[in-house]
């Protein structure tokens, strides 16, 4: 029961953060709230009782991710953000909430039509040496090599915001 009622509190500050930062004008509220989804959803680890998962989590999205996104819009200077805003108008609202729904649509027919329902079983747990080797592994299906290229990504982006940000004399 102490379960179910923490899921709750947890998806109620999810989905609240959640909203939040797709719905603030400020950048940095937005990041902020960004941070309250990631913590949330290393709760809903923790809660698994996947601490790896949560500690990954919170150390490399929460600490670090975040931490990017803030640096790179202190970068930007001020008189670029100072006049931004934003309304929302009807048509974009519109657009945004179909899209949306077609969204769910596809996901919902595709797991119905896919049995996943069926197909999970109950109770049943993965021990934590095969989600280590899976995420680390260098077999086939196994994701060391997304998790570099990433790393290669994000270096990249973190190269490309100096470059950008860098005043010319």
């Amino acid at each position: 029961m102490a379960n179910i009622v923490m899921f709750c509190i947890l998806a109620v500050v999810i989905l609240g953060s959640a909203i939040l930062s797709v719905s603030t004008k400020s950048i940095m509220r937005a990041a902020t709230f960004l941070l309250f989804v990631l913590f949330g959803v290393a709760g809903i680890y923790f809660l698994l009782d996947y601490t790896f998962l949560g500690a990954a989590q919170i150390s490399i999205y929460a600490g670090g991710i975040t931490m990017i996104y803030i640096f790179a819009i202190q970068l930007v200077s001020k008189r670029t953000l100072q006049g931004l805003t934003e309304r929302l108008r009807g048509s974009k609202v519109v657009a945004g909430c179909l899209s949306a729904l077609v969204g769910c649509v596809m996901v919902l027919f595709i797991f119905l039509k896919n049995e996943f329902y069926s197909v999970a079983i109950p109770n049943k747990e993965v021990p934590m040496d095969v989600i280590g080797n899976t995420l680390m592994g260098s077999e086939k299906y196994q994701y060391v090599l997304p998790f570099e290229f990433i790393s290669v990504f994000l270096l990249a982006c973190i190269i490309g915001g100096i470059v950008i940000s860098r005043k010319d004399k």
